[in-house]
């Protein structure tokens, strides 16, 4: 989509987000831009506002002031359901499973209920994404049955069953051993290879870089820096606010 002038409008686009609770303000003014086939990885300690600026973009939580724009429609006052039909989605830091379902049920959910499909549509929307995210011989296992690694693909898999245009990650790296951290650096990169567009939010540094194009960090609801990965990482402000350490990690697993 282009704007009257020519240039090409960001797929997403949010200005001074700002989340309150109460007298504590957790996020403060973040800006951010995406463009349509990025992946942006978000990243900062604890605390930062990292998953409640996914709450504010995904609808979750109300933003207290500043504007959101989704493939040019602003989206103020938009409920969850309707930016996710949209084509806006995401997953959890902790999968949610129903424990109670198979795995093609489970991801029957998104396709259903998130991108509002019925019958043979849904069913395939569902098969599909169980495909995509490489859970299809897993069909018709319970949820339950699942380890962490499947749970995340499942978590995954439910989310693209909604179709999304835009998919916002939150930590799907987090409690995977190095081996299964690379089966889900190979399935994201083939999901931007497919034209998905990604915002991701890790922990699991050296993963991260291997996917994105850019890197925004937050610090006290703050962006601190953003821009090329490299360049962040060696930014002195965003080691200050990791205290070293899990930057230089992650900045020579990178190198």
């Amino acid at each position: 989509m282009r704007a009257a002038d020519g240039t090409a409008v960001p797929l997403l686009q949010g200005l001074g987000l700002r989340k309150r609770f109460g007298s504590l303000e957790v996020l403060c003014g973040v800006d951010l831009t995406l463009r349509a086939g990025e992946a942006l990885g978000v990243v900062g300690p604890n605390g930062a506002g990292k998953t409640t600026l996914f709450g504010v973009l995904a609808g979750a939580l109300p933003a207290s002031a500043g504007t959101l724009h989704f493939d040019g429609q602003d989206l103020a006052g938009w409920p969850a359901d309707r930016r996710c039909r949209a084509g806006l989605a995401r997953t959890h830091q902790v999968p949610r499973p129903f424990l109670g379902m198979t795995v093609l049920e489970n991801v029957l959910v998104g396709a259903q209920h998130g991108a509002g499909l019925r019958g043979a549509a849904a069913t395939q929307a569902a098969l599909q994404a169980l495909d995509r995210a490489g859970m299809a011989p897993l069909a018709g296992r319970p949820a339950a049955a699942l380890g962490l690694l499947d749970r995340k693909r499942l978590e995954l898999a439910r989310a693209l069953a909604t179709r999304p245009r835009v998919l916002l990650l939150d930590e799907i790296g987090g409690g995977l051993t190095e081996a299964e951290l690379a089966q889900l650096v190979a399935l994201l990169r083939a999901l931007r290879g497919d034209g998905l567009t990604l915002v991701w939010i890790e922990h699991v540094l050296h993963a991260l870089m291997g996917v994105v194009d850019r890197l925004l960090c937050l610090d006290a609801g703050s962006v601190l820096a953003e821009g090329d990965p490299q360049a962040v990482m060696a930014d002195p402000r965003v080691r200050a606010a990791y205290v070293g350490g899990a930057m230089d990690a992650a900045a020579e697993v990178a190198a």
